[in-house]
């Protein structure tokens, strides 16, 4: 077969690692083997070198346009995916909360499906003291549905509360928050994990303490993940006061404050896969931007959930109408009909339609 850099255009659904523009690849492609003409490919230059630099610094000033952050709050990338920001979170956070406050505190999490679950494991396995403010599958019976907030259980005094931690979309769920109740949590950082939707939708970074994205769900590849911090969170207390209390410390590689401090280049960054989301993000811009976006996910959306309600008979929509994700529709087929299903849909070129069976 001849080696080419054309494709047919794809039609691909998988939730992550996603499909990506194929202009983007095509460049891409090229930087990989000779980048801006200095003889070696991007993914060879040293990860301090000025190239290097000048991609991570293009990459900010990109997301800080998208998404219109505030200079209150800082941009920086690492190493790994959301799993990891599970455990980098939990430690990085409450070490803010005892530079603040001298105390451990309790972090509050949201378990609204399969990820703010496996975040919040994390966060007990790594040893600190946890309220679950929402399990959706306690008050719904399953996962698919967001419950209005007077069925909460959130703490009535919050001075000890250290963050609250929500996933934006779970993809194995299909379900999206219209908006965090934010105002039932004054005074406590908000944590979002947005690797499924970031810069799909307008949002004001201000309200967050934080939000974290691996890129590879939406704009990368995977291996990097984007961290947007308010910068008073970079403060934080001491590894003997940290240890005096309990309280993990975060490796080296993953302690916010350092990797700020080297821009992101304190270890050796994935710098490849941080010049493909700076291609997405500069297709993004050229393309309208977020409000562009926005409004191609709704329509998109719409039309697909439409067509799928047209038929009750064949499939089931297991999110409620409330809830439903713009990122990623799930449904499933009423009878044994998947292996027909996903069969017929590759005869047409139509892939990446299992899904994820986790619940």
């Amino acid at each position: 077969m001849t080696k080419t850099l054309e494709r047919e255009e794809p039609h691909y659904f998988g939730a992550g690692p996603a499909l990506l523009p194929t202009s983007v690849l095509q460049e891409a492609a090229y930087d990989l083997v000779n980048y801006q003409g200095v003889g070696i490919g991007i993914g060879e230059i040293s990860h301090r070198s000025k190239q290097a630099s000048e991609v991570i610094d293009n990459t900010k000033a990109n997301l800080v346009s998208l998404l219109n952050i505030p200079d209150t709050h800082e941009v920086f990338f690492l190493q790994g995916g959301g799993t990891t920001g599970f455990s980098s979170i939990a430690s990085n956070l409450t070490a803010s909360f005892v530079k603040k406050t001298g105390r451990k505190g309790r972090a509050a999490y949201a378990i609204t499906g399969t990820w703010s679950k496996k975040s919040v494991e994390e966060a007990q396995r790594l040893g600190l003291d946890v309220d679950i403010v929402l399990d959706s599958k306690k008050v719904d019976g399953k996962f698919g549905s967001i419950p209005s907030v007077d069925k909460w259980s959130i703490p009535t005094d919050l001075s000890n509360t250290s963050y609250v931690y929500y996933c934006d979309n779970e993809t194995v769920n299909g379900v999206e928050f219209n908006e965090f109740p934010f105002e039932s949590f004054p005074g406590v950082e908000v944590v979002a994990d947005m690797s499924s939707n970031i810069l799909s939708k307008k949002l004001d970074v201000s309200k967050y303490g934080l939000i974290m994205a691996g890129a590879q769900k939406n704009i990368g590849l995977a291996g990097i993940t984007i961290y947007i911090i308010k910068k008073s969170l970079l403060e934080q207390a001491d590894d003997a006061t940290l240890k005096a209390l309990e309280v993990p410390l975060s490796p080296i590689a993953v302690h916010y404050p350092t990797v700020v401090k080297n821009n992101s280049a304190y270890n050796t960054i994935p710098i490849f896969a941080v010049h493909v989301v700076n291609l997405v993000l500069r297709l993004l811009v050229k393309n309208g931007g977020v409000d562009a976006q926005q409004k191609i996910n709704e329509e998109k959306a719409s039309i697909l959930y439409g067509a799928l309600e047209k038929f009750p008979q064949v499939y089931e929509l297991p999110a409620s109408t409330d809830a439903r994700s713009h990122m990623n529709v799930v449904f499933t087929l009423n009878g044994d009909l998947d292996a027909e299903f996903l069969a017929q849909a590759a005869e047409r070129k139509l892939n990446g339609l299992k899904g994820h069976r986790s619940s």
